[in-house]
């Protein structure tokens, strides 16, 4: 791994909500379908490896301390899910911690309890 490299991490809520948003995605549109999207949230978590200076971060004060979103609909994919994150350090490791995934049309404030935030 590169020094530039960060490693991103999950969170129970964050998991829940990529398997949630899968299930849906089975439930609606396929099976087909749902490997597609499950590509396309991987693909922009892989992105945030790179950091949270990535094209297409935007920086979420307004909601949370420290907080960014990466919209998955990036590098000509389709989507409608934010990837909501935080990034810090910890004993030396860049880390991005990833607090949800949540469907754009969501208002975030509401499923971002402040005793998730740090």
């Amino acid at each position: 791994m590169a020094a530039s490299d960060w490693r991103v991490r999950l969170a129970a809520t964050a998991q829940e909500d990529y398997q949630d948003i899968l299930q849906w995605t089975v439930d609606q549109f396929g099976l087909d379908q749902a490997r597609t999207y499950a590509d396309t949230l991987a693909t922009a978590l892989e992105d945030l490896c790179a950091g949270p200076e990535i094209i297409g971060v935007k920086v979420r004060s307004e909601i949370g301390p420290n907080l960014y979103t990466l919209h998955v609909a990036r590098k000509g994919r389709k989507g409608r899910h934010f990837v909501i994150f935080q990034a810090g350090h910890t004993q030396g490791d860049q880390i991005i911690d990833v607090l949800r995934i949540l469907h754009d049309s969501m208002d975030l404030h509401r499923h971002l309890p402040a005793d998730d935030l740090h």
